[in-house]
Order: C-alpha cells, then sequence, then structure tokens
C-alpha cells in the first residue's frame, strides 16, 4: 500500500531530503507532496500567470489564490499530512497547512520543538500525534505499515 505524504513546512531547510532519506532507508512506499519550495515561483506565479500586478498586493494577492489552489489539490489528495514548524522562521503557512489538514479531516503528524510547545498547544491538540523530530514522525509512518 503506497500513501501519498503532504509535507508542510518552511521550505529554506532540507528537512524534506531528511524525511526522503529516512523512507528510503526504511524502505516505506511513499510518496511526497508539498507547498511550492521555490520561494521565487511561488511569489512570481500570480503575475507570471496573470501578467503585472498594479501593486505589490495584488502581485501577493494573484500569487496567493493559485498557491492555495495548488496546496487544495495537493493536499486532498494526501493520505496523511506532516507539518514541521521549525525554529528559526515565522511559521505562518505551516500552521495554515496544519489547520487546513485539521479541517479536511486528513491525519496530521505535527513536528514541533520543545520552545514552542505553548504557542502551537491548540493545533498541537487537535493533531493526531505531536513529535519533536522528524525521525520520531517517520517512526509512526513506519507502524502504520508493521
Amino acid at each position: 500500500m503506497e500513501l501519498t505524504v503532504y509535507l508542510a513546512g518552511e521550505i529554506h531547510s532540507s528537512w524534506r531530503d531528511e524525511v526522503k532519506s529516512l523512507v528510503k532507508e526504511k524502505n516505506l512506499p511513499l510518496t511526497f507532496v508539498s507547498p511550492q519550495t521555490e520561494h521565487d515561483l511561488s511569489d512570481d506565479i500570480g503575475e507570471k500567470v496573470l501578467g503585472e500586478q498594479p501593486s505589490k498586493y495584488y502581485r501577493d494577492d494573484a500569487a496567493s489564490s493559485i498557491n492555495n489552489l495548488r496546496t487544495q489539490v495537493l493536499m486532498n489528495k494526501a493520505d496523511i499530512v506532516i507539518a514541521l514548524f521549525g525554529e528559526e522562521y515565522k511559521q505562518w503557512n505551516t500552521a495554515m497547512d496544519a489547520t487546513t489538514a485539521i479541517n479536511l479531516g486528513k491525519p496530521l503528524i505535527l513536528v514541533r520543538p520543545e520552545k514552542l510547545i505553548h504557542p502551537l498547544k491548540e493545533i498541537s491538540q487537535k493533531a493526531n500525534v505531536v513529535t519533536a523530530s522528524v525521525e520520531q514522525a517517520m517512526e509512526v509512518i513506519e507502524y502504520i505499515y508493521q
């Protein structure tokens, strides 16, 4: 049985590569989807598709509508969502994706460091599983196959 996993979370580190490496080591039948991880493309897609916008507000609005459509399609196809909250970057998109997963009834594994326990207490309570590391999240998924 192959599962599709949506990897929600910040795009500026290599955590997704770490997940894929662990999956390869464990030989798990998983396919991955995620938000657009090419930052410039994510910011530019609205004008790339719809043409130049009159201001930064409309530029962001155009890009957001296309990025949100992409996220909705891919998350709807996912069997599981892993939402990683890192320590370095603001996590608005991760919070939005985790909440979307909860609202869609998607199984959600939340990965968050100890220092974010308090700020993420409500989302953590709604997640199916909360882990402190990507390794623990992968152990949870591995358990599905045991």
